[in-house]
């Protein structure tokens, strides 16, 4: 079930277990991953994705979704699945035919607008990740998809915000254009709060800090970090926490910041060095930023 980068078989119950604690469709369409998430709210279905996705086994959680792909509605259901596996790839490298199959998938059943634009942020997200890990060169994909999914998402849309930070996203760390890129995650933090997406707020928090270290602006960066830090451990979102840990070591003193690294450096070998980009970040001192947890 897990491979050799999956630290599911540590954390996770196993699959039978899950499906026998969410027998039943559940909240879908409705709940549907907004790509930062949710942790499921009182749906048991989406509490164990959840609780598979924080601890880096999305390819046990997108196993729970599939079922519900190719029923009346499913449309929802096959966007999250693509997430979650378009966010395997991004933390360890690996999975790209699945993502792509996942996805495909996932633009035939699409039904209105809303659907199509979702697709076309996770089409954007997958080409942003082969891209910023040097798989491969897919920048003008990355950003023609999100420019599609910026047509077809309405202003209203849960998935906006989302589209607004992988925007972000590539204007930092494709474009190298930090001052596009902060009002990006300006509306993507605006448009979490107003939706209730506290992980997404993880990310932006994260991100605008990022941009607040790069400008020299410690104070700002560090308060930053440290709200991305809390909402992660709040969330349990596990597989995140190391980078945040990591992320705020870079604003904080000696020997806080040493303290962070290392608790940062064990809560990634607990987990199997993922995500896989952060080994270099723990081990050099002038790391490169992250491309997007």
């Amino acid at each position: 079930m897990a491979d050799a980068a999956d630290p599911c078989s540590h954390f996770a119950p196993g699959l039978n277990d899950v499906l026998l604690a969410c027998f039943g469709e559940g909240n879908v369409a409705d709940t549907a991953m907004s790509g930062a998430g949710t942790t499921g709210g009182d749906d048991p279905l989406q509490r164990a994705i959840w609780r598979l996705r924080s601890r880096g086994c999305w390819t046990d959680a997108a196993a729970l979704l599939t079922p519900h792909v190719g029923k009346a509605g499913g449309a929802g259901a096959a966007v999250q699945r693509t997430a979650l596996l378009v966010e395997r790839c991004l933390f360890t490298g690996q999975g790209w035919a699945e993502a792509e199959d996942a996805l495909r998938i996932a633009e035939a059943v699409s039904q209105d607008d809303d659907d199509r634009g979702a697709a076309a942020c996770e089409r954007g997200q997958l080409a942003y990740a082969a891209t910023v890990l040097g798989v491969r060169d897919r920048a003008d994909e990355a950003r023609s998809a999100l420019g599609r999914a910026a047509a077809l998402l309405s202003p209203q849309s849960r998935t906006r915000p989302l589209l607004d930070f992988r925007r972000g996203l590539v204007a930092e760390h494709l474009a190298d254009a930090p001052q596009s890129a902060r009002p990006a995650y300006h509306r993507a933090h605006a448009g979490a709060e107003a939706h209730g997406d506290t992980l997404l707020l993880s990310f932006t928090w994260r991100h605008l800090a990022a941009l607040a270290l790069r400008d020299g602006e410690v104070a700002e960066a560090r308060k930053g970090f440290a709200e991305s830090l809390r909402i992660r451990e709040d969330l349990g979102f596990l597989i995140g926490t190391a980078p945040a840990l990591a992320a705020l070591a870079e604003a904080e003193p000696e020997p806080e910041a040493a303290r962070l690294r290392a608790e940062a450096r064990r809560l990634f070998h607990l987990l199997g060095g993922i995500p896989t980009w952060l080994a270099d970040q723990l081990h050099h001192p002038d790391p490169a930023p992250s491309p997007a947890a």
